[in-house]
């Protein structure tokens, strides 16, 4: 594999966090420093750490940035149920973005055994 980019978790993850801006910029301007920066920081973390962790020289690192990712989904998916108890977030935007997030967890979980076990 030439690049983290082909990686399709990271490519999910990328996703996740394109959806969470979208999303995230129609919640009223009192939530800007509040859930949204929030939620959008754990958003790009997960993606971020993807590509950081790949490119790092040793497995271990690159496991340990993976486990970061895995963090930042579990952060992000409190901040969408949060969103969602609080009505900030549509039904079907939670829902969207909440399978989504479940999605690139599984699939991080997947990648940081497949890495270890090797």
């Amino acid at each position: 594999m030439k690049s983290y980019k082909e990686l399709t978790v990271y490519q999910k993850a990328y996703e996740l966090s394109l959806q969470v801006y979208k999303t995230t910029g129609k919640f009223p301007t009192e939530e800007k420093f509040g859930l949204v920066s929030q939620m959008r920081r754990a958003a790009v973390s997960i993606p971020c750490n993807i590509a950081e962790g790949y490119r790092r020289r040793g497995r271990k690192e690159y496991i340990q940035f993976l486990h970061i990712a895995l963090g930042s989904c579990g952060e992000l998916e409190t901040l969408l149920s949060l969103s969602n108890d609080l009505k900030l977030l549509e039904d079907s935007n939670f829902n969207a973005l909440y399978i989504l997030q479940e999605e690139v967890s599984k699939m991080l979980y997947k990648l940081i055994n497949s890495l270890a076990k090797d």
